[in-house]
């Protein structure tokens, strides 16, 4: 495997320490927020050590604050499923700080983590796991009193292959979460692989055929039936990294849109009768600008200049930039990353988690990367990592919004976020605060969980919605939520399995900057009918359930 290592760009951002201006301030140790393992203790270039794991904000326990879920791995001599190796389950607790219920709750997989799903699959008001392995996958479903049962084998769950991304979706909307989950690659554990300079590294996609993804329905008795085949997206072979859920030629029915490693991506838009037709390259979102297929494993989704059109962005491998899809209407976009200033700044960078979120609040979404290497590089300045992981880190990567899709880069405000050389993987956004504002969860390659606190700004209006399909039932997956103020109107999208491996707050953000008055709501549930809510108040989150606008 040749490697080439490219000088740094004039476009990058620049690598700088955290100072007064900083937004996001590290709170790990503060909040008592105890994870690290070294996911490659055996040092063999094992290819599944190089790219997990994911994480998750979800409020497990109902008492209104985040908590977190860790997705683990270690395998030894050949063994996969290892008790070092355990996934955990943090509580938060009233004092903003995090304790270890891992045991106590059941939720502690042993097998080899990949990522993780969030969701109430049963619609009693109590969020369930789906954790995505190398190896079986596991379905954790929520007793509702702080523990879990591991229910893989009676839901009719637990595929074998190399899982990767998974979310829940209401796909046929009949009231019940249904599963999608991407699968990776068919690995040979025996393979090996050398640099051009002899030494062992982690294979590329291309040492191994891909597989079918999965798409299971859920039956509604807490089983699901595997559609894969009936509905079309088992005919398509792939890589599949990253998955993301949107109604993306805004026909009422949701889609599916899968970042697949070094081929062309999959748009599966769904048909009328629950079937799916990969519509990727039609739309114009299967390759980037020049017909080029690219190594893709996070995505984010979003709004990003205001036409009330969803955009779409996807993390890379270095030597390829990042790339930006531009919603232009009727199910077409176009590839927008030249001119946005996240091309030239990400070409010498490895993309992986990442997300579409409005941290200063001043109404436009804003974009969060976290980077890290899957081939050794030289080492970068203030490498604190371990001799392995050392060659693999790089900074994280903050962009601002100006408001028309176009990024600048903000590593003043990001702070220690996109100082830290690490190898991120997951990364995840949430209220933990409930401030209003969002914060950050990290996982990296050599096993550290970081927390990051979103500290301003503190005279800067806000919303937050949750949405829920009755009192007290589960959050309406698929909806889209317009907030309406005197000068604008903003929109946001319920989907919570987004970035890589991982999986966010439930709740949707809106920044207001210094309008203090909105006019309204209008969501527009995943079934496709639309209420409107008015005289909601601003600076505060709201519970809005279906059926009681108007």
């Amino acid at each position: 495997m040749a490697l080439i290592v490219l000088a740094g760009c004039s476009g990058s951002p620049s690598l700088s320490p955290p100072g007064a201006d900083a937004v996001f301030v590290e709170v790990t140790d503060e909040v008592g927020l105890d994870f690290y393992f070294d996911r490659a203790r055996d040092r063999d270039y094992f290819m599944p050590d190089s790219l997990n794991a994911g994480c998750a904000f979800l409020d497990f326990d109902n008492d209104d604050d985040l908590d977190i879920y860790i997705v683990n791995a270690y395998h030894l001599a050949g063994e996969l499923s290892r008790p070092e190796g355990a996934n955990r389950l943090y509580r938060q607790e009233d004092d903003g700080t995090f304790t270890d219920v891992t045991e106590a709750s059941g939720t502690g997989d042993t097998s080899y983590g990949m990522g993780v799903a969030v969701g109430d699959i049963d619609n009693d008001g109590h969020v369930d796991l789906y954790i995505t392995n190398y190896g079986p996958d596991v379905l954790y479903r929520n007793n509702g009193d702080g523990t879990f049962t591991d229910t893989t084998r009676h839901a009719g769950l637990g595929d074998s292959r190399w899982g990767a991304s998974a979310g829940f979706v209401d796909y046929d909307a009949d009231g019940f979460l249904d599963l999608f989950v991407t699968n990776y690659l068919e690995y040979d554990i025996d393979r090996r692989t050398l640099d051009s300079a002899g030494r062992p590294e982690y294979p590329g996609p291309h040492c191994c055929p891909g597989v079918a993804d999965i798409l299971y329905r859920n039956n509604g008795d807490g089983t699901f039936t595997d559609v894969s085949e009936s509905s079309g997206v088992a005919t398509a072979i792939g890589r599949g990294l990253g998955v993301g859920f949107f109604d993306f030629d805004d026909d009422g029915r949701l889609d599916i849109y899968v970042a697949n490693d070094r081929e062309s991506n999959r748009a599966w838009i769904q048909n009328d009768d629950g079937t799916f037709t990969d519509q990727g390259a039609l739309m114009g979102i299967a390759v980037n600008i020049y017909g080029g297929a690219e190594a893709s494993m996070g995505v984010a989704i979003g709004d990003l200049n205001g036409d009330q059109e969803i955009d779409l962005f996807l993390t890379h491998l270095f030597q390829e930039t990042n790339t930006l899809y531009i919603g232009q209407g009727q199910g077409r976009y176009g590839d927008a990353t030249i001119g946005s200033g996240l091309g030239q700044a990400s070409v010498n960078f490895t993309g992986f988690g990442t997300v579409l979120m409005d941290y200063d609040l001043d109404g436009d979404l804003d974009l969060l990367v976290a980077n890290g290497r899957v081939l050794r590089s030289a080492l970068r300045p203030g490498v604190e990592l371990n001799e392995h992981w050392a060659a693999y880190g790089e900074e994280n990567h903050l962009y601002e919004n100006d408001g028309s899709g176009r990024f600048t880069a903000a590593p003043e405000a990001c702070g220690r976020l996109c100082a830290e050389v690490e190898v991120s993987r997951g990364l995840a956004v949430g209220d933990v605060d409930n401030d209003g504002d969002l914060d950050v969860l990290t996982t990296t390659g050599d096993g550290r969980a970081r927390l990051y606190r979103n500290t301003g700004p503190g005279d800067a209006h806000w919303v937050a919605v949750r949405t829920l399909l009755a009192p007290g039932g589960r959050d309406a997956h698929g909806a889209t939520v317009y907030l309406e103020t005197p000068d604008r109107t903003l929109r946001r999208d319920v989907s919570p399995a987004l970035s890589y491996l991982s999986s966010a707050d439930m709740r949707i953000y809106f920044g207001l900057a210094d309008t203090d008055t909105i006019d309204g709501i209008r969501i527009r549930w995943p079934d496709g009918e639309v209420e409107n809510f008015h005289d909601l108040e601003i600076d505060r989150s709201h519970e809005i359930v279906r059926g009681t606008g108007d």
